[in-house]
């Protein structure tokens, strides 16, 4: 019997309470305190100056030129890859993390600079994984003392003065934290990254890792143990002191340590929480959507099914205690990391109110469990997946499979799913599946090459979903991209991982069209309420073009393979997007309808946000990479 499965329930007492804004406030100033707006994730705001009435005259108010372009102008060493950063909003001013690894205060009315804190992050070389980029800061604030706590690639966690930007000496040593102490193992400064922005709980900074976690063909990692751990841990907002640490990896003695046999779990890497997380203040606990364990793709060192891989995890934010555990994948193999933080969503089902969390996932899933026990809101039933023929390797012989929501992206690869916009397409593409191990959800790696759909790109990514408190509608943008995992057996006396990916990794279609049907990127509108979908959309017009420069029938949009991050009001459905030119999209969040497009002055790389300051509403996002990096506000005339 499989322990991961059931959700492991520990009697804690509520915590905290929630806040409220007065309705004269919210009338001519709404904040944006935390990346999604609230802690629990919901990337709602109840605005509406920006209508479905007004939208066609959203203009570009002002731009902010980030930094780090002036060093990437002098020093071409320095590359940092998207802007990927979400400002938060505190009364009239803006907060923003850059890729190099600096802190901005902005006028959120007009943009001008207010002060600038270099954390320095970039004289430490390219960070662990992706290099240089970052997500976002948190606020936090008792009294006259305010503060501003970012994570950074090298490895620090910082607190600032919001008013001047100076560090605040009181945390740390002279305001940072060394993140590769009290880890319990000794860690590489150069494979340990925080990208994410911080969650503060009360007086409990909860704080995540990027890792270099994937030993590369090429790029190898030697041994096992180089790989860090991904543990999460609580620091005290005041002082930086670290108040408890949660083992991903469970030790001798700690619940799931038995799922990791041969002791595997003294040398295993990874099982990190990279993305961003959510919390219940009311409750107290937080929820951490966890990754993959290290190597990726082969887990022939680690057998057993490796709690807490792939699992949402709810712990109390004060003490770290463990309250409950839902493992979505057992001994991952596919890099279905839990890409983004999940919604905290209020629903009735069948006539019962549930304070559920809901969960989206690389693999096309929604996971919707009750968010005080872990219990699933619909049935999650066991079913058998193919096995693994790598010598070493042992497959988990079930896999979790939600019965609602049905899958929101195309799983697996076979006739239903392979593109036949003409029988010749179609042909073409079965000969070039007929070269690669292939077949349902789950198919493992493999030495010949296994086509993985959707992708380790998603399905569901880091931008996630947003939920409307008001309908219980949750939209979910996705990508349909399949790649392809084959592994390359390596040399002891090179790495002590056996197999590495390698070989094959990228898959085209038939004439360079994609290997699968239409959309390639669409948005779906799911009421979690009952399950159901109310709508799906593609993400705009996508190759469509091309495909009928080809002389093939149109088939209408087919959706841009594009990352986007949604936006919700009380009004519209907004998502920022590249489609042969960047856009901020606003749809009707009824029907999925597209109302208008602004054209914006880079290509959008982080998530939306929208605020009021002096009766203006705006939306701002980041744009652009590398020294052409720019933040952007929208409004109305």
């Amino acid at each position: 019997m499989k322990t991961i499965l059931a959700a492991f329930v520990l009697c804690i007492s509520a915590l905290g309470s929630t806040t409220t804004q007065s309705a004269e406030v919210v009338e001519t100033n709404y904040d944006w305190p935390s990346y999604a707006n609230d802690l629990g994730s919901s990337k709602y705001a109840d605005l509406d100056q920006i209508n479905s009435e007004t939208v066609q005259k959203l203009t570009v108010a002002w731009e902010w030129d980030s930094p780090d372009n002036a060093q990437v102008a002098r020093e071409r060493q320095f590359t940092p890859g998207g802007f990927k950063s979400t400002p938060i909003k505190i009364g009239d001013v803006l907060y923003i993390s850059t890729s190099l690894g600096r802190v901005a205060a902005l006028g959120a009315a007009t943009g001008k600079q207010k002060w600038v804190f270099d954390t320095e992050t970039w004289k430490s070389g390219r960070p662990a994984n992706l290099g240089f980029n970052h997500r976002g800061v948190a606020y936090w604030a008792d009294g006259d003392k305010r503060r501003i706590l970012m994570g950074t690639n090298n490895a620090y966690l910082w607190s600032l003065d919001a008013d001047t930007g100076l560090p605040d000496k009181s945390f740390g040593n002279d305001g940072r934290v060394d993140l590769t102490q009290g880890m319990g193992r000794a860690i590489d400064r150069s494979k340990y990254s925080s990208v994410a922005a911080p969650l503060i709980v009360g007086n409990t900074v909860v704080l995540g890792a990027v890792v270099s976690d994937e030993p590369l063909q090429g790029w190898l990692t030697r041994k096992q143990s180089d790989i860090p751990p991904g543990h999460i841990r609580g620091f005290d907002v005041n002082t930086g002191k670290q108040k408890w640490i949660f083992h991903s990896i469970p030790e001798p003695g700690e619940t799931g340590n038995e799922t990791w046999e041969n002791d595997s779990w003294k040398v295993t890497g990874a099982t990190n929480v990279w993305t961003l997380m959510s919390a219940d203040p009311e409750l107290g606990y937080v929820y951490l959507p966890f990754g993959t364990p290290s190597n990726d793709w082969y887990g022939g060192h680690r057998p057993g099914d490796n709690l807490f891989g792939e699992s949402l995890v709810c712990l109390n934010a004060q003490t770290g205690e463990l309250v409950w555990f839902f493992q979505m994948i057992h001994h991952g193999l596919w890099d279905y990391d839990l890409p983004a933080a999940p919604n905290l969503v209020d629903i009735t089902v069948d006539g019962k109110q549930i304070r559920a969390v809901a969960q989206v996932s690389k693999q096309g899933f929604v996971y919707v469990l009750d968010r005080i026990t872990g219990i699933p809101v619909w049935p999650i039933e066991e079913k058998p997946v193919p096995q693994s023929d790598v010598p070493g390797e042992r497959t988990a012989e079930t896999q979790p499979i939600p019965t609602r929501p049905a899958p929101f992206e195309l799983q697996g690869i076979s006739a239903d799913t392979l593109i036949d916009f003409t029988p010749e397409l179609r042909a073409e593409a079965l000969e070039i599946v007929s070269k690669f191990r292939h077949g349902p959800l789950y198919t493992p790696p493999s030495l010949r090459g296994s086509i993985k759909l959707p992708g380790d790109g998603g399905g569901g990514e880091w931008t996630g979903a947003a939920f409307d408190p008001d309908t219980s509608l949750f939209y979910v943008p996705s990508i349909t991209r399949p790649v392809v995992v084959q592994l390359v057996e390596q040399q002891p006396d090179v790495t002590e991982f056996r197999y590495v990916r390698g070989g094959v990794r990228n898959i085209r279609g038939p004439q360079s069209l994609p290997l699968t049907k239409p959309p390639y990127g669409r948005i779906s509108a799911i009421n979690l309420n009952t399950g159901d979908y109310e709508w799906v959309v593609p993400n705009g017009q996508g190759i469509r073009q091309k495909i009928i420069d080809m002389g093939i029938p149109d088939p209408g949009p087919v959706g841009a393979i594009a990352f986007l991050s949604p936006l919700l009001t009380k009004s519209l459905l907004f998502v920022a997007v590249n489609d042969g030119k960047p856009l901020l999209r606003a749809l009707d969040k009824n029907t999925g309808e597209t109302l208008h497009e602004v054209e914006l002055p880079g290509f959008p790389m982080g998530a939306p946000m929208t605020y009021m300051v002096d009766g203006k509403q705006f939306i701002s996002l980041a744009l652009g990479a590398g020294g052409e990096a720019k933040l952007v506000a929208l409004a109305l005339p």
